[in-house]
């Protein structure tokens, strides 16, 4: 992959009031590669994430994709996203299989129906995919959260906490998902507390320290425990 940079964000903050969420941050990042975004709670990463899927505006600062400012790209812009946050935004009524299929209509998929059935297989959610969401475990509903983020094959895929309430062999196969994306030349940010399984997956770490880049260092530099030792002095 090219190491021009694709994704810029040039001066982003967020204010809150008198609070700053994000105070000038500065970042490059590369088609194909995956970002951990780690630092204390209050440290500012759901804001950035949120803010790169257009749902709240910074205060300041500008983010930019492929030298085009994000704002001149209007509502195009949202279908170059995949997002995961915190709430999985699913239809608890309806059932895997339909909001995977909703989700895959919204972004007009004419392999719809393919995607789908595929995206339900990957994840093992074959057997219970006409299941009610609402019924299935907190697990379960991410893996449906993150199934659904990534039928579109977005170039800039979002993820907040996308390991929280997963199992070892679901975490294992977002892994697997989020290096094929990376392969194909996505470019994933993913927040994470899980310190080894975000060492483990990501290519890159930045930590945040009250809303500024406190560390941008390769995954692979950071020696054992070392990653913990950075977080600590984030505080």
């Amino acid at each position: 992959m090219s190491d021009a940079p694709w994704l810029r964000l040039v001066g982003l903050s967020k204010r809150h009031g008198l609070r700053h969420a994000l105070r000038k941050l500065d970042l490059d990042c590369v088609r194909g590669e995956c970002i951990g975004v780690l630092g204390r709670n209050g440290a500012g990463k759901t804001t950035l994430l949120r803010i790169l899927a257009g749902l709240s505006r910074p205060s300041a600062g500008s983010i930019e994709l492929s030298g085009r400012a994000v704002s001149s790209l209007g509502v195009g812009y949202r279908a170059l996203i995949g997002h995961v946050g915190h709430q999985t935004q699913l239809h608890a009524a309806l059932t895997a299989r339909e909001n995977l299929d909703f989700a895959a209509r919204l972004h007009g998929l004419g392999d719809a129906k393919d995607r789908v059935t595929g995206a339900l297989e990957r994840f093992g959610l074959g057997r219970r995919s006409d299941e009610p969401v609402g019924r299935l475990s907190r697990g379960l509903r991410q893996r449906v959260a993150i199934a659904r983020s990534l039928l579109h094959e977005p170039p800039l895929l979002l993820l907040d906490e996308p390991d929280a309430g997963l199992d070892a062999p679901s975490l294992q196969l977002l892994h697997d998902a989020l290096r094929e994306r990376v392969e194909q030349g996505g470019t994933v940010l993913l927040v994470s507390h899980g310190l080894a399984w975000a060492r483990e997956v990501t290519d890159r770490v930045l930590l945040l320290r009250a809303g500024r880049l406190a560390v941008d260092r390769p995954s692979r530099e950071l020696a054992d425990g070392e990653l913990e030792s950075l977080l600590g002095e984030t505080s």
